[in-house]
This record gives structure tokens, sequence and C-alpha cells, in this order.
């Protein structure tokens, strides 16, 4: 834990050395599909009035987990709000993958969604993704930081040891699960995926965690707000794992619309997320364990500013077209 700590350090002035040197702010690049004529980096509600969907069922998607039963429970309160809000009814959308949210939301079958950190570029360029919202604190602090976490007895005790070895990403798209470490590893230890050490995908932060608890990977990257909630519903237990490194702070789960939803019904979505009380619900009770009681406002531009030169870092693009 001391060696996390003294990471954390290390990674504040490392990011910002990296990501300074690699670029300025990362300018927008939505597809030919979406127009942005205020400069907002993302897409613009069409102006053509024909082109507005106005649903009965609104389709509701949170980021892939490894039992997305447990979240359907977790957000049944708040769909039961946002469907009295918006006069719509509000089905919940199980997804099995970062990929299949994305084509959804792409395909037109998604109209409101939270989205993990690193896909929410790709949903903004990709699909038109709107995000208005993240969960906060009480005090309105937000954020998790991206850890690189092994099993007790592998032998690797700091990120110098993860040469030769196996360690897991969750999927290309996502931040702290790929894009964040990648570039970490690469700059400041030198260490390449595939090249000096194996890599392996799992699909989402949950399996990581749970394919180092059981030795499935010698070591992963992941989101440490998931690894807070699994802890406090007894999924996993203190001393399951080892951190060997804590990076800065990142925004979390983006939540936002569809750009082609009714105008007049995307602000009663967004309605729908501020007015919503937590007291007492299964939401309260699950975030809690990561610090969240809250929604609030955001914009794309401002917030996912370092996520943008993070992927920047990696050469990513958004070939959507």
């Amino acid at each position: 834990m001391t060696l996390s700590t003294l990471n954390r350090t290390l990674l504040a002035s490392t990011v910002a050395g990296l990501f300074a040197a690699t670029a300025m702010q990362a300018s927008a690049d939505l597809s030919s599909r979406y127009s942005d004529t205020d400069g907002d980096m993302v897409a613009d509600i069409p102006s053509d009035e024909s082109r507005w969907v106005d649903p009965s069922t609104l389709v509701f998607a949170y980021t892939p987990v490894e039992d997305p039963a447990v979240y359907a429970d977790v957000w049944a309160d708040f769909l039961d709000h946002l469907s009295e809000v918006t006069g719509k009814r509000v089905q919940f959308f199980p997804v099995q993958s970062n990929a299949a949210q994305q084509e959804a939301l792409r395909g037109g079958r998604l109209h409101v969604a939270g989205f993990n950190t690193g896909g929410v570029p790709v949903a903004v360029n990709c699909g038109g993704f709107r995000p208005f919202a993240i969960m906060a604190s009480e005090d309105g602090s937000y954020g998790y930081e991206m850890e690189i976490i092994t099993h007790p007895n592998s032998g690797i005790e700091s990120m110098e040891d993860l040469a030769g070895r196996q360690l897991a990403f969750t999927s290309p798209t996502s931040n702290s699960g790929f894009r964040a470490p990648s570039a970490l590893l690469r700059s400041e230890y030198g260490l390449e995926a595939d090249e000096d050490f194996e890599t392996a995908f799992s699909g989402s932060h949950d399996n990581s965690i749970l394919g180092v608890v059981n030795r499935d990977y010698d070591a992963a990257a992941i989101a440490n707000s998931v690894a807070t909630r699994m802890l406090a519903r007894g999924v996993i237990n203190e001393g399951d794992y080892e951190i060997i490194y804590t990076s800065e702070t990142f925004p979390t789960t983006a939540y936002g619309t569809a750009h082609n939803l009714h105008p007049e019904l995307q602000e009663k979505i967004q309605e729908a997320f501020f007015s919503y009380d937590w007291a007492g619900t299964p939401l309260e009770t699950e975030f809690a364990n990561s610090g969240e009681a809250q929604f609030i406002p955001i914009t794309y531009e401002e917030h996912w500013s370092v996520i943008r030169t993070i992927a920047e870092a990696n050469g990513v693009t958004y070939d959507c077209d």
C-alpha cells in the first residue's frame, strides 16, 4: 500500500508531462452523421423536426457489469422516477459488453445510458451521445482512480515486475481498464503490451477483479470504484488482492441521451436525473459504497478533457463512418 501511495504521486507528474507533451486539448471528431454548430464537441439536436424521435418506451442501459441482473434491481426505483417525470414507459436493457452498448446507441435502440469513462468519447463521436450528468458525493466531489492489482503471493510487487507476466485489461475503449494504464506503462516503465507483458481482455472491471482473485490473471487494471462496491456487497473480501499502482482521479460514468430525442423529452430526462431523491433507495445503497449520493451536471468539453488527451496519447482515432 505504501507503493501505491508513492505511485499516485509519481503518476500525477507523469500524466501531466506525458499529456501536455502529446497534445493541446483534443478537438471534436464527430461522425459526419452529426453536426456541432455551437462548438461544444457533442452532436446537436437535429434542426429538422422530422428527425426527432419521441418513443413510447425509453430504453435505458447502465455500463456493462459482471451481473447485469443485480443492477436491474439497483436502477428500478430511479427508472420508475424517470417514467413518472417523462410520462414514458422505461425499459432496463442489460448490455453484456461495451461494444453492444455502443452499437445499440448508434443503431437507435438505446435512448438513455450511462457509458463508462473511456467509452464516452466513442459514444459521443460515433453514436451522437449527449452526456449531461455524473454521480458525485454530497459535497460535489466525484471520480475514481485506476488501480493495478495482483493476487497475494503472485511475486509482483512493483510495476516493473509486470514484465513477462499477464495483465488483464477490460476492453479497448475503457479508460482505466486499458487506455490510461497502457499509456503510463509505456511512458513511465517502457513496458509495451504484448511485447513486454502478455495481455488479456476480461470484458468488465468485475471480471478483471474476480480473475485476479481467482488467479486467472497475474494482474489487472481496474476502476477502484467497482472494487469498492464489490467489497461492500461481499463479492470479494479485503486481502483478496493487493494494489501496486493508484492513479490520479478520473471522471466516472457519464449519463446522457441519444442526440435525436425530442428536445422537450431530453429536458424531461435531465429533470428526472437532477430531481431524483436518493434517500432510502437501492441506488443510494449501491453507490454509497463508492461515496456517491447525487447526480451533478457536467459537460463533455470540460470534464472529459483529460480522457480525450489520454486517448490521443494512445493514438486513438474515431473512424465512425
